[in-house]
């Protein structure tokens, strides 16, 4: 970074311990959201992203958000996203769920990094002459927040739990897109506001001659090809989030007689998994680890992809 760019870091850093110092005013838990790569904080019953912008030309502020963060957090229990213009006591307190209907009328690039412009009115800019949403009944509107009314949840989920569910949903929707059966044993998970068996090709497991019916149907995401009346699989993962017992590489460990199926470990603790792996001793380097963030890269360069195809049609 350059020493401007230091300054406005450090600016905007500032801007977010004042709106959390304000939080705690309200008598609220506040608990940073770790397992998130994002700046997200749990605040009483809600979960929020918080970004920060200092005054930039014509009075206006703005923000970058990228679609792979924009979607974890939508899929956690009553998300917002709070936009602190220029000072604490402005701030745009969204539900996260409305502002991503917006989305395809934000400015973004072919990186999926949305162009989040705040007029000096506190509306938010979106594509077309004079086209803005009104941010209005969102400025400094803490009642939004921490009022209870606003959740509507039909089983809470922790932000691990919301977490599992977006990686299954985005390993599903890369198999979707490349052409393979997919199946999950997930039924009530939710991803994107569908269920995650919505989203499968497969309603149940096919049966493997070589392999343990309870255990592969236990699997987190498996993807098989077509061959006639028969499934032939060809990857296996698990997300692996916990700093527990790994269960899912035991798991996988049922398709060891398919010699050709790829065995994948989707978590961002590396040392577990070499702890993991150790202790197998054999057919240890079956499996490989992918970190949960370089999946979002890929499920990102699927979907643009699969819309260029489309956009070109070849």
């Amino acid at each position: 970074m350059n020493p401007g760019q230091i300054k406005k870091f450090h600016q905007t850093d500032i801007l977010v311990n004042e709106f959390l110092e304000m939080a705690k005013g309200y008598n609220t838990k506040i608990e940073l959201i770790k397992v998130l790569k994002s700046r997200t904080y749990q605040i009483g019953d809600a979960n929020v992203l918080v970004r920060a912008a200092t005054e930039g030309v014509n009075g206006k502020y703005f923000f970058g958000l990228n679609y792979i963060t924009a979607e974890e957090i939508v899929n956690l229990d009553n998300p917002f996203i709070a936009f602190i213009c220029g000072s604490s006591d402005k701030v745009i307190i969204i539900p996260a769920k409305k502002l991503f209907q917006y989305f395809p009328q934000i400015s973004h690039d072919r990186n999926g990094e949305y162009k989040i412009v705040i007029d000096r009115d506190f509306n938010i800019v979106l594509v077309g002459k004079g086209n803005r949403l009104d941010c209005n009944p969102f400025i400094n509107n803490w009642k939004l927040l921490l009022s209870p009314s606003a959740i509507e949840i039909e089983t809470k989920n922790t932000a691990e739990e919301s977490l599992h569910s977006v990686l299954q949903g985005r390993l599903i929707e890369i198999g979707n897109i490349r052409g393979y059966q997919t199946y999950c044993p997930n039924k009530s998970k939710k991803f994107n506001d569908k269920k995650l068996e919505e989203i499968t090709t497969l309603k149940t497991c096919p049966c493997l001659q070589f392999s343990d019916y309870n255990l592969l149907r236990q699997i987190d995401v498996l993807w098989f090809k077509s061959k006639g009346t028969n499934f032939i699989p060809e990857y296996a993962f698990e997300v692996e989030l916990s700093t527990g017992v790994w269960s899912g590489v035991g798991r996988m460990a049922t398709l060891i007689d398919y010699a050709n199926v790829g065995l994948y470990v989707i978590s961002n603790d590396t040392k577990k998994f070499k702890q993991v792996l150790t202790s197998l001793c054999e057919n240890s380097n079956r499996y490989k680890f992918v970190a949960y963030d370089l999946l979002g890269e890929l499920y990102a360069a699927e979907l643009n992809l699969k819309k260029l195809r489309i956009d070109i049609g070849l």
